[in-house]
């Protein structure tokens, strides 16, 4: 045997490294895109599924902390970055709404709640831990179909008085 064989590292440890890496990865790559509608069912906006209810039911909604993005450094007029909490009753229904001025990010944090959306052929299930992007060209609204309260984590950025319409929730 060669001296130098005998001081030369063992290759496995970095192999079950990188498949490691490369598993972990591979999983926060499918949560992150849980929850959206399959690509094999989006559809231009209007031609999926059709509005829904109109008024808010069984469901809470909290802010919990916004920031007037015109006193930042950013200084972008007329817009609040803002967190709330919504609090969903089984059955509860937050109504159709628009994010065509409002992008927004929702997280799920407990509970199962159905997203029927303007750009999606069928409804789309939402669980604990998923995250669903709103964004130009997303018409919907949400119904907790399970069993339990369901409580959602929502960042937006919320127009001011001025531009925003009756949809906006």
């Amino acid at each position: 045997m060669n001296i130098i064989n005998l001081y030369r590292p063992s290759p496995w440890p970095r192999l079950v490294l990188s498949v490691a890496i490369v598993g972990a990865l591979a999983l926060a790559t499918n949560a992150a895109f849980a929850g959206e509608c399959p690509a094999d069912k989006r559809v231009a906006d209007g031609h999926g599924q059709k509005p829904g209810p109109s008024m808010p039911k069984d469901v809470t909604d909290m802010v919990r902390a916004s920031t007037d993005l015109a006193k930042e450094p950013l200084a972008l007029q007329g817009r609040q970055f803002r967190l709330r909490q919504l609090e969903m009753q089984p059955g509860g229904i937050v109504p159709w709404h628009s994010h065509n001025e409002r992008p927004a990010m929702i997280y799920i944090v407990s509970g199962e709640v159905t997203e029927y959306a303007s750009s999606c052929a069928q409804p789309i299930m939402h669980k604990a831990g998923d995250v669903a992007p709103e964004k130009n060209g997303t018409s919907h609204w949400w119904k907790n179909t399970g069993p339990k309260p369901a409580v959602l984590i929502s960042v937006d950025l919320f127009p001011g008085p001025g531009m925003m319409d009756e949809h906006m929730m």
